[in-house]
């Protein structure tokens, strides 16, 4: 049985039945709870408060996708921090690790399979990770 970690851009997708991808999102949500165990960590946590007026509305939409919570292991932020070096290095211009570098080594370090509709920094980072991304704009 395959584990998943859910991105952000996923969660506000299938929450917002006028977003251009929320077909998709809402899809493969459903089909990775259905017989998964699915995760958020404390990045994408953070990130989901930028979209909420408060911790129960987060709550509530963590109920009603069926997620779970997940602790950020210190191996996860050794690897987001070496993924920012490379990054750094090819040209980034960006000053810390950014949180999809927390994501994707959290991802492949639990040997979770990562569900996004942005894989490019993933893919870039992270070329092992599994991945589930669609292959173009809705």
């Amino acid at each position: 049985m395959r584990s998943y970690l859910i991105d952000t851009n996923v969660i506000i997708d299938a929450a917002d039945p006028d977003s251009p991808w929320y077909a998709w999102s809402a899809a493969q949500l459903i089909s990775a709870s259905n017989d998964s165990a699915v995760f958020i960590n404390p990045i994408i946590y953070a990130e989901l408060a930028g979209y909420a007026d408060s911790e129960s509305q987060i709550a509530s939409i963590l109920s009603d996708m069926l997620l779970e919570r997940a602790d950020l292991p210190w191996e996860a932020a050794f690897r987001a921090g070496r993924a920012f070096v490379a990054y750094r290095r090819a040209g980034g211009t960006k000053t810390a690790p950014m949180p999809d570098f927390y994501i994707g080594a959290h991802a492949q370090v639990a040997g979770l399979t990562l569900l996004t509709r942005d894989a490019r920094r993933y893919r870039s980072y992270f070329p092992e990770l599994r991945l589930i991304a669609p292959d173009s704009m809705p």
